[in-house]
């Protein structure tokens, strides 16, 4: 296996594996500056420091992995062993300089950070997509690639069609990735964010969850009534009957014939209408 790719790259990146004539230089860490591929957004404050201690006492035992640019290096493999070599003020990394284009590139850093199991649900969702789209390839494709399922894949990648609010909420691990999951079978979306509050707050889990939506998608679906606008003719004579015989007059006015009902209370009501008609 190469040295510092990740476990199983070298069988996607035959032609890049790393052999004896690779050397380990060390290079001046400030000519460094991180994967502008780099899938991970958040890197965890606290396993930064635990490796930095590790650094101090030890030393970097497994070299990142860097390509030659313009201004200096990009590193493709080792991100977090960069963040902690800074944190422990070092003035030099050891490295491997490999010869990559732009695409290697980006697919060593997405494949590198999907076989760890410290990724987000979101940031491998975002791996995956930017290697299916970026790359064109396939989910089928894909899915052979990792050794992975096509439907943990696509499962992954529908959480990304959820409103940014639920998915931030995904990132910071307020809801799971199956909740996730079942906030995606809603069928009125605008329910999506109410619901996933009271995920929150309720404490739910993804069975409860389910059960949720399953009665929510089951509710009848309440026929909103169209608003009449009335021809202002129409509405300046049913006020002018109003006005005459003190009460409620409707004029409803149809295609062929239409009706005209005046309310009454009592039979003493009727008459007095009845009378004003006479």
């Amino acid at each position: 296996m190469a040295r510092g790719l990740g476990k199983g790259l070298d069988a996607f990146f035959p032609e890049i594996e790393e052999n004896e004539s690779d050397k380990i230089e060390e290079v001046e860490l400030k000519k460094c500056r991180p994967n502008p591929y780099q899938p991970r957004k958040v890197f965890e404050a606290d396993a930064i420091e635990e490796l930095k201690e590790s650094i101090i006492q030890h030393g970097i035992l497994q070299p990142l992995i860097v390509r030659k640019s313009i201004r200096g290096y990009e590193i493709v493999v080792g991100e977090r062993r960069f963040r902690a070599a800074k944190e422990a003020n070092l003035e030099t990394i050891p490295v491997v300089i490999k010869d990559l284009t732009d695409e290697q590139m980006m697919e060593l850093a997405l494949l590198e950070n999907i076989q760890r199991e410290d990724l987000t649900p979101i940031e491998e969702a975002t791996a995956y997509d930017r290697l299916i789209n970026e790359l064109g390839t396939t989910q089928d494709e894909l899915a052979k690639r990792l050794g992975k399922s096509r439907s943990h894949i696509a499962n992954l990648v529908r959480l990304l069609s959820l409103p940014e609010d639920i998915i931030a909420q995904i990132s910071h691990g307020e809801l799971s990735m199956g909740h996730g999951r079942a906030l995606l079978g809603l069928k009125d979306k605008q329910k999506i964010k109410p619901v996933a509050k009271r995920i929150i707050t309720e404490k739910l889990n993804v069975r409860q969850v389910e059960a949720l939506i399953n009665e929510l998608n089951n509710q009848p679906v309440k026929q909103k009534q169209k608003k009449e606008i009335k021809d202002v003719f129409i509405v300046e004579r049913e006020n002018h009957l109003k006005d005459f015989f003190g009460t409620n007059v409707k004029i409803n006015k149809g295609k062929r014939k239409g009706k005209i009902e005046i309310e009454f209370f009592s039979d003493d009501d009727l008459n007095r209408i009845l009378d004003k008609m006479e």
